[in-house]
């Protein structure tokens, strides 16, 4: 039977080639001769081959970034984040059980950045060129069951395939996976859920059963739909026989009656479990989620999930984070979409390929509605496999509403692009017919030869060309595929700062393209004919910058994961719960008198602004727009009250706050166990005498736990070079995000904030495993 084993653990690590740093010395510490050559490529030659220096190894766990713990420089590439780009070694190894002498032994790479070649025990078993498709090295013909198996695999960064920071290493799980060898292939299941006008519902289901035995094999595939309960809802089966080191495709259905429906209300899911018999004996158990939903575009009144309309309040992505680099652990990336959660957004576009698994898994049971994303638009067979790649990984979950085949490419209007689409499409609609294609276009949009034939034209910016767009194809919907980007650093209120590159928080155009993000949301919501969009960006992420700083501004979430004010303008956008939320800060000593701007965010239709218990006027907010006042400075307290009526539904203040004298943690991120892996995310911010936060804060503060944990990272200037992985950090506009590494053990976890002149902060934490 199946058997998946996480191999993150006790990675030997080297950065470098090899070709001038490899020691001509013995070491008690050596790989095979054999071994060593085929690591070490065509450098092999000049060296002692059996020399292996422990001193120039150290031991990772996975998953592991190398380039984040560069320090940024100047004359480093902005787009990649101003870091050195490098290429390194991994080595693995270990041991198998004399029972899998008989058994397909295989190792799944979830993402190796950027190009990866992989050998086990001396052979060259795998090249890949993609820096974000997950890929399988099937190692049953090299292995050993009586000895012990090393793997290498050699990472190589010189090749960018973005515009933003990279990384690079192996920065996603390892896998070594044991099967019969009669077996379910590789994402081998595909359940499509189709329904019927009276409402009953049909899983087209097919399995693809690999044979890597030498002898044709007798097989029956049995499959179970079970609810989320555990439940057996429908069964059926197929039969066959599977060719010699070869594979078989069976098609059978289920019929079910009345299934819970996934939306983005009700993310139920159920799972399929497929069983592979030869005879009587059960050689394979493989279980995958899917969804029950009818999906519905119509081109003048937009999306409907199960006859209910959406409109798509969506985010992009990088699949980075500020405080780990490109290495990021299973809890974060499900605290990231809890924090698209909150913000209120509903969807999410894979920008610019596939990402995380865990990620994945945690839009398909939050209910976001996903554009999933290639990363080569080539019809080459590199750029087909990787779109196969994408499609057959997530083919089933129910999240994903639409593929998308590419971005922002200048051929999206050219004969050229054309036919790539053609071909593409066609080879997409093998792999799934269920989901629509679209692709991001920003070249030109309204002579895209591509919107010929893509079945949702999606348009990046290029505001100008939507209504053009929409004449020339009235049978189509449109969605805005990327919008927004308008840059706002967190905490600054001040005019824009080429020399720290600071932008201001306050929204607005950033130019015809970069449109502010009431623009950009009155737009969208005013059409129906429009699906939604995507806003361009959930996180700051590394690259797109401008040196000193180290990051793009286009998020609503900074880069070390504090909220910026443009996630509360987003929620005022995207909820329907009252709410508003101030700007700025109200600490600006020393400039009493001048006229300071203030806005507020809301989803109510009247405000009214105090300042120290005076009323400043109220302002009737138009749907999707904000209040603002411009309010000379004087020391105190500025309020907002927001009415329905007469009644006041939501309310939020700034007061001008004293000397830091207390530092506070909070920990932000609640999904965490003592599991070796997760890291909390934690926040630090300092009170005056009277427990007022203290925005304007810039201690230098100092972060320990006890055994239970350890400080990963810390982060909070954007322009701060100082390595991302110092416990040591200087607070800008009052808070530091910092980053918890938990270790293997229950209890209480204890995190401890000091600083020169402020009350040290403890925060405990209750973690189990």
């Amino acid at each position: 039977m199946r058997e998946k084993i996480k191999l993150d653990r006790d990675w030997w690590f080297h950065k470098g080639d090899f070709t001038e740093d490899f020691p001509n010395k013995k070491s008690p510490a050596y790989l095979s001769a054999k071994t060593e050559r085929a690591l070490w490529g065509p450098a092999w030659k000049n060296y002692d081959v059996k020399a292996f220096r422990a001193d120039m190894w150290k031991k990772v766990d996975l998953p592991h970034d190398y380039v984040i713990k560069e320090t940024p420089d100047e004359k480093y590439n902005e787009a990649l984040g101003f870091f050195p780009y490098h290429n390194a070694w991994y080595i693995k190894k270990f041991t198998l059980e004399p029972s899998d002498r008989d058994r397909r032994i295989t190792l799944f790479f979830e993402g190796v950045a950027t190009h990866a070649t992989v050998y086990v025990n001396g052979c060259l078993m795998k090249h890949n060129f993609c820096g974000y498709t997950s890929f399988e090295v099937d190692i049953t013909d090299v292995v050993c069951c009586d000895a012990e198996n090393t793997v290498a695999v050699y990472v190589n960064t010189e090749h960018h395939e973005g515009w933003w920071y990279e990384g690079g290493g192996i920065y996603r799980h390892v896998w070594l996976v044991k099967t019969d060898l009669l077996s379910v292939d590789l994402w081998g299941v595909f359940a499509k859920p189709v329904t019927a006008a009276d409402g009953s519902w049909t899983v087209k289901t097919e399995t693809t059963v690999r044979n890597d035995s030498a002898r044709r094999k007798s097989v029956t595939v049995v499959g179970e739909i079970l609810d989320s309960d555990g439940n057996a809802v429908a069964r059926s089966h197929a039969s066959g026989l599977v060719r010699e080191k070869d594979k078989k495709l069976f098609s059978y259905s289920f019929d079910v009656s009345a299934p819970n429906l996934w939306s983005p209300d009700t993310p139920v899911q159920y799972t399929m479990r497929t069983h592979v018999f030869n005879g009587k004996k059960e050689t394979d158990c493989y279980d995958v989620k899917f969804g029950f939903r009818s999906v519905t575009v119509d081109s003048k009144k937009g999306l409907f999930i199960n006859g209910k309309h959406y409109k798509i309040k969506g985010l992009c992505g990088h699949a980075d984070c500020g405080l780990t680099g490109k290495a990021v652990p299973d809890n974060i990336h499900r605290y990231k979409v809890e924090l698209m959660k909150q913000m209120g957004a509903n969807g999410y576009r894979t920008t610019h390929y596939p990402q995380a698994e865990a990620l994945m898994d945690a839009l398909d049971e939050n209910g976001f509605i996903v554009m999933d994303e290639t990363r080569w638009f080539e019809s080459t067979d590199e750029g087909k496999a990787q779109l196969e790649m994408l499609m057959k990984r997530d083919r089933n979950r129910p999240s994903v509403i639409f593929w998308s085949i590419g971005n922002e490419e200048p051929h999206h209007a050219t004969e050229v692009g054309l036919k790539i689409t053609q071909t593409l499409m066609a080879y997409a609609r093998r792999l799934d017919d269920s989901r629509f294609i679209t692709s991001a276009v920003t070249h030109s949009p309204d002579k895209a030869t591509v919107f010929d034939e893509l079945e949702v034209p999606g348009i990046n910016y290029r505001w100008e060309t939507y209504t053009a767009v929409h004449e020339k194809y009235p049978e189509k919907a449109i969605v805005s595929s990327e919008n927004c980007a308008t840059g706002t650093t967190r905490g600054w209120y001040a005019d824009d700062d080429p020399k720290k590159a600071f932008l201001p928080a306050y929204d607005r155009d950033t130019n015809n393209q970069f449109k502010s993000r009431e623009y950009t949301w009155k737009y969208i919501a005013e059409r129906d004919w429009m699906l939604g969009g995507f806003q361009w960006i959930a996180f700051e992420h590394r690259g797109e910058a401008t040196w000193p700083r180290l990051c793009s501004q286009s998020g609503a979430i900074d880069l070390f994961l504090q909220k910026k004010d443009a996630f509360y303008q987003n929620k005022s956008h995207w909820t329907d719960e009252p709410m508003v939320h101030l700007l700025p800060h109200w600490n600006f000593r020393g400039m009493e008198g001048e006229p300071i701007k203030v806005f507020a965010y809301t989803n109510v239709s009247r405000l009214e602004l105090f300042l120290n218990g005076k009323s400043l006027g109220e302002k009737n907010i138009e749907p999707y727009g904000h209040g603002e006042w411009t309010v000379p400075y004087e020391a105190g307290k500025i309020d907002v009250l927001a009415y329905d009526g007469e009644r006041v539904v939501a309310h939020d203040s700034r007061v001008t706050a004293g000397e830091p004298k207390k530092l506070k943690l909070t920990l932000d991120s609640k999904d965490i166990h003592a599991n070796g892996e997760d890291i909390a995310i934690v926040s630090c911010y300092t009170t005056d005498a009277d427990g007022n936060e203290v925005h304007t804060a810039t201690p230098e503060v100092t972060f320990f736990t006890n055994t239970l944990g350890s400080i990963y990272s810390t982060g909070s200037d954007i322009t701060d070079h100082t390595t991302l992985f110092s416990s040591t950090r200087k607070m800008r506009a009052g808070r530091i995000g910092v980053a918890v590494k938990l270790g293997a053990t229950a209890g209480t976890l204890k995190v401890y904030a000091q600083s020169e002149g402020l009350e040290t902060a403890v925060l405990s934490v209750d973690i189990e495993n």
